[in-house]
């Protein structure tokens, strides 16, 4: 599923393919934030609708709790394969182990509660909730000690190789030791602060996520042991240099001095141990105008959820765990003994070491085909490239920086320009759209955004920039009671002459410059008169009382997503009795809604052939006889984070294709604003068509789910070759061929 400014950059863009990566509230922890691990309760209870075909069986649902723990083991995996680059292979495990942190944030602790208040029902998958979190327990546990036994046995000797020696205190050296002594006093120790725990002080509140030391002393006058627990600083890097290439765990440090913390007192042992709590947010949304004040003390209060998990050195004296799981109320279920260290995902400040060999070739997008500049030193006129054609783009592949933000950028100084309308789900810390924004609103021109300032672990940053846009002059609006804005739009609206012209981008992935860089998203920069008119009434929708639900190029969600995709597959159906060319292809994050599942499952049963490019989690069971014969469901994970949304259809030879923010879950479908625009122009939907085409090849490598659940690794042929990688296909082809249309 987050150093020095320049290094926590680097951390802030991880791509978690998971989350995450998902701000969290530790260093490493926007690595989640951005991830968009799609780890959301979904709630929703789904009741077939009346059909008049075959009764579809119980049980054709995967559990999505497992599937996303499946998920995760698919991260390690890569963590675990010698072919991944070395520092990459850290980079995995880091990445799994923040993955991991937000499920039990999330999910974890929002079946607890579901369960403690009653209101847990069986899951589409059939299972009771304890029988899920009963299974959550042990598929974790043997996940985090596989990727526990991965670093000690596998990453850490093979970085040791390497020149990077991640060691314990006492693999260090007398003068290495004597260093970061000096380092202790003058910046580490002025930040720790000692809480004891005695009838004058009650146990300390344990924040979620942290590290810290659970101590012992004693005090030699009168013999008595004392406990005190330690505080591991959040904001000081995880791994210290002790010498060059040797990196030690901060906590070592602390606590091979702990003497300097209790004078006087004998220091008996100490244990690591670190927390996970309940740190999803419930905001009640009745009144609209104190959103941001009741989300702000909603923020404080995550800081106090109930835990979830707790990890522990396996080395701890049970006394002391004794004491911990007594005064965090915690069960012994819910207790992960790891060997040390704990909180792997400090190993991203290992992943942001300049050692370019162990790593990934680099890659530097090149501008878009399109947009490129011919024999002139000046930016591209991205407007007048929108009057002659369509622009369809493929992220990170295709430079961010030279298309979208340079067509917002554009925007901001172009005098013509009018009006700006954007919407903001997550962005940078200094991000370059909202200075686009803000430097149109100073001109005066007219700015709309649109800032969901509920987005998870991001809510802290996006209420900054909603203050920040508002000082401006920008009008901020934070979208509609009760559900959140999710869909990727802009629109710029510009005087030509006697007319105005209305020039858009929908994508499938947030305005976030950095991670653009990282994960795998499409575009659509269109002049289109039709997509105009569609934002312009999505707009005034989401700022206005606009009640409209139809649209011309739009599927919106809550209302005509769903619907619009089923009503789709059940024409290929026809089109497929018929004789017509049928097929339908999606690709997207997860797959979870029971309604779309049976739709698909209904599409096999009639002959359709369908194909699922998933990432993360999926509940469809493939390959079932008499049920899903023709569903083929593949993975992709790599060195990008692969978070585009396509949905492909045959359409009697007149093939359809639509590009979007919506994955298909209920929180998608039903709580969210979310659009997919369709592709009218011919060649995008060849290419598009081709680039799903190539996902879900046997010829490239990928997993394969099968009936049972279980995800199988296809990355080599039957004489042992490498399978082609998607990814490094299209680096290849923008290599060869710089700033090409055709993903």
């Amino acid at each position: 599923m987050s150093q020095s400014d320049a290094q926590a950059e680097v951390q802030h863009a991880q791509p978690s393919v998971g989350s995450i990566a998902a701000h969290r509230p530790h260093t490493v922890a926007a690595v989640v934030s951005d991830l968009e691990p799609d780890i959301d309760a979904d709630l929703d209870t789904y009741e077939e609708a009346p059909y008049d075909g075959p009764q579809l069986p119980q049980g054709r649902f995967l559990d999505r709790e497992r599937s996303w723990l499946a998920f995760n083991e698919r991260v390690l995996e890569l963590a675990e394969d010698p072919n991944t680059p070395l520092l990459e292979r850290a980079n995995f495990l880091a990445i799994f182990a923040s993955n991991l942190d937000e499920f039990f944030m999330v999910r974890v602790a929002g079946l607890k509660r579901r369960i403690a208040t009653g209101v847990a029902t069986r899951s589409a998958s059939g299972l009771q909730p304890r029988e899920v979190l009963e299974m959550i327990w042990a598929r974790s546990r043997e996940l985090m000690a596989r990727h526990a036994a991965t670093y000690h046995e596998d990453i850490a000797p093979a970085l040791a190789e390497e020149g990077i020696h991640l060691v314990r205190w006492g693999e260090l050296t007398e003068k290495e030791q004597a260093r970061l002594f000096t380092l202790f006093r003058h910046q580490i120790f002025p930040v720790l602060t000692p809480l004891a725990v005695d009838p004058a002080h009650p146990f300390p509140y344990i924040s979620g996520l942290s590290l810290n030391l659970a101590v012992v002393v004693r005090n030699p006058v009168s013999g008595h042991k004392h406990f005190a627990r330690v505080k591991v600083p959040p904001l000081l890097s995880r791994f210290l240099e002790s010498s060059p290439g040797r990196y030690v765990p901060i906590e070592d440090v602390i606590g091979a001095h702990l003497e300097e913390l209790f004078p006087g007192m004998e220091v008996l042992e100490h244990h690591a141990f670190r927390l996970t709590r309940n740190e999803d947010l419930e905001v009640e949304e009745d009144d609209a105008e104190n959103l941001l004040q009741a989300l702000e003390k909603e923020l404080m209060r995550r800081r106090f959820g109930p835990p979830v998990r707790l990890e522990v050195e396996e080395s701890i004296d049970r006394e002391v765990l004794d004491l911990l799981v007594r005064e965090l109320k915690i069960s012994e279920a819910e207790v992960y003994p790891l060997p040390g260290p704990l909180d792997l995902t400090g190993l991203f400040r290992i992943h942001g070491l300049d050692r370019p060999e162990l790593k990934y070739k680099k890659f530097i997008a090149g501008t878009h085909r399109d947009l490129a500049e011919v024999e002139s030193a000046s930016p591209p006129d991205i407007f007048a490239a929108l009057r002659s054609r369509d622009v369809l783009l493929h992220h990170p592949y295709d430079s961010f920086s030279t298309s979208v933000q340079a067509f917002l950028e554009q925007a901001a100084v172009d005098p013509d320009v009018l009006a700006i309308k954007q919407t903001l789900y997550r962005t940078s810390g200094d991000s370059p759209i909202v200075d686009a924004l803000i430097e149109a609103a100073e001109s005066g021109k007219q700015v709309l955004v649109l800032v969901e300032i509920k987005a998870r672990f991001d809510e802290h940053a996006n209420i900054k920039w909603a203050r920040k846009l508002e000082e401006a002059g920008c009008h901020v609006v934070y979208g509609l009671v009760g559900l959140k804005t999710h869909c990727k739009l802009s629109l710029v609206v510009r005087q030509e002459g006697d007319t105005l012209r209305r020039y858009c981008h929908v994508g499938t992935g947030n305005y976030h410059p950095k991670t653009a860089r990282l994960y795998e998203d499409l575009g659509l920069l269109t002049a289109d008169p039709q997509v105009g008119a569609d934002l312009s009434d999505l707009f005034n929708r989401l700022s206005g009382y606009s009640r409209r639900e139809t649209y011309r190029r739009l599927l919106v969600a809550p209302k005509s997503l769903r619907d619009g995709l089923i009503a789709r597959i059940d024409k290929e159906i026809q089109h497929h009795r018929a004789g017509r060319p049928a097929h339908v292809r999606i690709k997207v994050n997860s797959i979870v809604d029971e309604a779309l599942i049976d739709s698909l499952y209904r599409a096999s049963q009639a002959g359709v052939q369908v194909d699922v490019w998933v990432r993360g989690i999926c509940a469809v069971r493939p390959g079932v006889p008499g049920l899903s014969d023709n569903i083929r469901v593949r993975s992709i994970l790599g060195r990008f984070l692969e978070h585009s949304r396509v949905f492909g259809f045959g359409n009697g030879g007149e093939p359809e294709v639509w590009i979007g923010s919506a994955d298909m879950m209920h929180r998608n479908l039903d709580r969210r604003i979310e659009a997919l625009v369709r592709v009218t122009d011919p060649a995008h939907r060849a290419s598009l068509n081709r680039f799903l085409e190539t996902g879900m090849s046997d010829a490239t490598a990928s997993w394969h789910l099968g009936p049972d659940g279980e995800w199988i690794r296809h990355a080599t042929d039957a004489d042992g070759a490498p399978l082609r990688n998607v990814q490094e296909m299209l680096i290849d082809a923008r290599r060869r061929r710089r700033g090409t249309a055709t993903p």
